[in-house]
């Protein structure tokens, strides 16, 4: 019985995550147009970090609780399923993403050389130090220097004008549309726990693949609507975005208060995959303009494979 409840608890939680991941797309795109933001500038400044809450949530309460590793399993897991599940699903609800700014290449590649920086300091050190910390979060502060002065290089808008009185409404709804996306993503991350222990998964299965699932429906669900709705630059950016605030301001900021520590196997064999779908991605951007839904198809079909591996590496190694 009180296994059906965490589920029907769940439920409800990612119901919640729908909720609010669908005011904030909403109220962002009236702000977006009050400010005459790019759909990429919103997509990283505003989405891509705001997404980033329930990750920076989880990866805060690991580090005070002494279990940094946790942070950096979801991180890795969010990473490849924002690369994957989140722009591919999107892709083939939108039959195509097409992206019209040229900029979001070279932002591809600065995504791509900032989610290996954390795990090169790994590498290095065979842990994240608070001085590996201070240098994501300089590398995170740096990229959005970059962004904010090179606004007008983004040349699409969100259109149309918008009354003083609109706009305040939409913002005391994105703040509570936020507010509840950082409740819901922790009410989901709880009870997805609770799962996981009743049917005794490994707390490796639950950092890179229950607590990144649950983590990354915000970025799922405003990312397809966007990219129907025909915000499809806001989609791309939205990925961009996340993955360089998970990568550099969240591991920054867990690092900063409790070094991490993990497994060096398991962790490379995670931290590869993950290298190799950013790749993929900044590929599939720079080969043309649009991403297909065959590109989309991949993308997604990539992240089963990972789940193949990851779990076959599981039985045979833990």
């Amino acid at each position: 019985m009180a296994d059906l409840v965490s589920i029907l608890l769940f439920v409800t939680s990612l119901a919640l995550l729908f909720l609010s991941a669908y005011g904030l797309l909403k109220s962002l795109t009236i702000i977006s147009r009050f400010l005459k933001l790019s759909q990429f500038i919103t997509g990283f400044l505003i989405l891509g970090i705001g997404t980033s809450v329930p990750e920076l949530f989880v990866g805060v309460t690991a580090a005070l609780k002494g279990s940094s590793a946790l942070s950096l399993g979801n991180v890795i897991g969010a990473n490849i399923i924002d690369l994957t599940l989140v722009i591919g699903i999107p892709i083939l609800l939108a039959r195509g993403v097409k992206s019209s700014s040229p900029t979001i290449k070279r932002d591809s590649l600065y995504m791509l050389v900032l989610a290996a920086l954390p795990i090169a300091l790994m590498l290095l050190g065979n842990q994240l130090s608070r001085a590996d910390g201070v240098i994501l979060l300089v590398g995170f502060a740096f990229y959005l220097w970059r962004v904010i002065k090179q606004q007008s290089a983004f040349t699409k808008k969100i259109d149309n004008k918008v009354s003083r009185g609109r706009v305040a409404v939409n913002f005391i709804v994105f703040f509570a549309s936020l507010f509840l996306l950082f409740k819901s993503s922790d009410f989901t991350i709880k009870y997805a726990v609770q799962i996981a222990e009743v049917f005794s998964l490994p707390q490796l299965f639950i950092g890179v693949f229950i607590l990144s699932v649950g983590t990354t429906m915000p970025e799922l669900i405003t990312g397809a609507s966007a990219a129907i709705k025909g915000y499809k630059d806001l989609a791309i950016g939205n990925i961009v975005g996340t993955v360089i605030a998970n990568s550099t301001l969240i591991l920054g900021i867990v690092a900063m208060i409790n070094p991490i520590q993990a497994e060096m196997f398991l962790f490379s064999t995670s931290a590869a995959f993950m290298i190799l779908v950013a790749f993929l991605f900044l590929v599939f951007v720079s080969s043309g303009d649009e991403f297909d839904w065959k590109e989309g198809l991949a993308m997604v079909l990539l992240y089963v494979f990972f789940l193949i591996v990851e779990l076959n590496l599981r039985g045979f190694f833990l």
